[in-house]
């Protein structure tokens, strides 16, 4: 199941980025992005509430607050350098380049997390990284 999902979230993600290129049209980045941002929040809160899943936010350890916090914060600073280098950039372009998250994760899972690094996952690094080189340049 969680295959499906993670379909789910690229083909979510590809449309973020093409709505995101029209409606950013004479709009300021980061406005754009609190918009985003905004609508995000209430979205998550909706299922939190669809789900009734609120009581579990007393159950977070110290740990997972921090950790989430920080999560947020490294995702709302992505945010706003990927809105604006939407803005003035093609979006053809500036999707290969954000991801390359991919290859930057990675690497992090195995220096942070010690996940094993396969000879598939090596390939698929370089890949990628090939990938983008051939779509930016």
């Amino acid at each position: 199941m969680w295959f499906v999902f993670a379909i789910l979230s690229s083909v979510f993600a590809a449309l973020t980025s093409i709505l995101a290129k029209i409606g950013i049209d004479g709009v300021n980045s980061n406005l754009a992005t609190a918009i985003r941002t905004l609508v995000v929040l209430v979205m998550a809160w909706g299922m939190v509430f669809i789900t009734n899943t609120q009581a579990g936010i007393m159950e977070i350890s110290k740990k997972s607050w921090l950790f989430l916090i920080l999560s947020g914060l490294a995702t709302g600073a992505s945010w706003l350098c990927y809105y604006r280098a939407l803005q003035m950039g093609n979006a053809s372009k500036v999707v290969p380049i954000d991801k390359l998250s991919v290859v930057i994760t990675l690497i992090m899972a195995f220096v942070f997390l010690h996940e094993k690094v396969t000879p598939k996952s090596i390939v698929g690094c370089v890949l990628i990284g090939i990938g983008t080189l051939l779509m930016v340049l």
